[in-house]
C-alpha cells in the first residue's frame, strides 16, 4: 500500500515535472511539497471541524486536546510530505541520506514531544475531577501529588529514552556506546557514585509516589519549621513556610529522615492552650466559658473541648485547654481566639484569678523591746 502512494506520488511529481519543463529541479521537488503540505492541512483542519462540532457536547475537555496536538501533527505533516518527495528529489545519494538521517532525528524527537504532550494533557484531565481548595481534600491531595510526581519521572524517561535514540542513528555514537559498554568496569562504578544524588532522588520520587509520605499541601514540620508541601519537582520539595519562605528538601530526606506530618491521615487536629493563673482560680467557671467559646466559633469541628488542670507551680496552677479543628490553619486560629477570650473573661470576671506575687508583710518590734536585755541569771545575781 506505501508503495502504491509513492508510485503514484512519482507520477504526480514527474507530471508536474514535465508541466514546468521550464523551472529547475528543486523548485519542482519545493512545488510537491507545498502542494502536498496544503492538501494534508487542508484535510486536518477538516478533520479538526468535524472532531470539534462532534465533542462540543460530550467532550468539551476534548477540545483543548485537539487544540494541543494541533502543532505537532501538522509538523507531521509536513515531514510524511519531505518523505514522500525524497527518493524523487534531483539530488546525489550523499545528500539523500543526509536529508533522511535528519528525518529521522526530526521523527524521533516529534514523537518524544507527542509522548510528552499526551502525558500531560492526560495527567492534567484526569486531575480536572479533584480540587485541592475545599475543606475535605485528602482523597484529591493523593491523586493530585501520585500523578504529579509520576508525570515528572514519566517526563524524565521520556526525554531521556528520545535522546539516547537520537544520539544511536548517528555511527560515531553508537560505536562509542558500544565501547563504553565493553569497558564499563571501572568508569561504571566512578559514574555510579558521581550519580548517586541523583538516582537516590529519582528512586525517591517513584516511593513518595507510590508510599506518599507526604502529599501536596500537607502540614508538616521539617528541620523545626511549620509549613506546607506547595510543590514536589523531580529531585526536590518545595515546603511553604507558615511566614511565606520557602524551604526546597532533597526528595531523599522524606525517605531516610523522620518528620512531622500534620495530614497524613485527615486534616483534623487537635490544639493545646495553656494558662498560668492564680490557685483561687474558679476552674469550673473557665471550663464553663470555653465550652462557651468554643461553640460560638466557627473554627471547632464540634469534636474535641477540655479543660484541666495540668501540673501546680510555686505560685500559680497550669491549666490546660484541648479543642480540635478540621485543617492546621483552623486549629492555629482557634487556639489564639480561645486564649484571648479566656484572658478577657478572667480580666473582667475574675482580676484576682490573674497570677499574683504574695508578700508577707511583718511589723517591726519598738526599739525598748529591740535593746539588749541581759539574761535572766545575770539579772538574778
Amino acid at each position: 500500500m506505501w508503495s502504491d502512494i509513492v508510485q503514484r506520488i512519482q507520477s504526480v511529481a514527474n507530471a508536474i515535472e514535465g508541466a514546468f519543463t521550464f523551472a529547475p529541479p528543486w523548485l519542482v521537488m519545493a512545488i510537491v511539497i507545498v502542494a502536498l503540505t496544503a492538501i494534508e492541512w487542508l484535510l486536518h483542519g477538516a478533520v479538526l471541524v468535524v472532531l470539534r462540532g462532534a465533542f462540543r457536547a460530550r467532550r468539551p475537555y476534548l477540545q483543548t486536546v485537539l487544540d494541543q496536538t494541533r502543532n505537532p501533527v501538522r509538523l507531521g505533516l509536513l515531514l510524511i510530505a519531505v518523505a514522500i518527495t525524497l527518493p524523487i528529489a534531483p539530488v546525489g545519494p550523499d545528500l539523500k541520506a543526509l536529508v533522511g538521517r535528519l528525518l529521522g532525528l526530526a521523527v524521533i524527537c516529534l514523537c518524544g514531544w507527542m509522548a510528552l504532550t499526551a502525558l500531560r494533557i492526560g495527567a492534567t484531565l484526569y486531575l480536572m475531577r479533584f480540587r485541592i481548595d475545599v475543606a475535605d481534600n485528602l482523597l484529591a491531595r493523593k491523586h493530585v501529588t501520585q500523578v504529579r510526581v509520576l508525570m515528572r519521572v514519566v517526563e524524565v524517561v521520556v526525554v531521556l529514552v528520545t535522546l539516547g535514540f537520537a544520539l544511536m542513528t548517528f555511527d560515531a555514537v553508537r560505536q562509542f556506546g558500544v565501547t563504553l559498554f565493553a569497558s564499563a568496569g571501572v568508569a561504571g562504578i566512578i559514574a555510579g557514585l558521581a550519580a548517586r544524588p541523583v538516582m537516590s532522588n529519582f528512586l525517591a520520587g517513584v516511593q513518595l509516589a507510590i508510599a506518599q509520605p507526604i502529599r501536596i499541601d500537607d502540614a508538616v514540620i521539617v528541620e523545626n519549621e511549620y509549613g506546607n508541601v506547595e510543590e514536589i519537582t523531580f529531585n526536590y520539595v518545595v515546603v511553604r513556610l507558615w511566614d511565606l519562605r520557602r524551604m526546597i528538601v532533597p526528595l531523599s530526606y522524606f525517605i531516610e529522615k523522620p518528620f512531622q506530618n500534620w495530614t497524613r491521615v485527615s486534616g483534623e487536629l487537635i490544639g493545646t492552650v495553656v494558662l498560668y493563673v492564680d490557685y483561687t482560680t474558679p476552674v469550673e467557671a473557665m471550663r464553663n466559658k470555653l465550652d462557651e467559646i468554643v461553640r460560638q466559633s466557627k473554627l471547632w469541628n464540634g469534636k474535641v473541648v477540655n479543660l484541666q488542670v495540668n501540673d501546680c507551680k510555686e505560685t500559680t496552677i497550669e491549666l490546660r485547654a484541648l479543642v480540635s479543628a478540621n485543617s492546621s490553619s483552623e486549629i492555629a486560629d482557634l487556639r489564639c481566639e480561645v486564649r484571648e477570650k479566656l484572658i478577657d473573661f478572667l480580666q473582667r470576671e475574675h482580676p484576682n484569678a490573674l497570677p499574683r506575687r504574695r508578700n508577707e508583710v511583718v511589723e517591726p518590734r519598738s526599739r525598748a523591746s529591740a535593746e539588749w536585755q541581759p539574761p535572766r541569771s545575770l539579772r538574778a545575781r
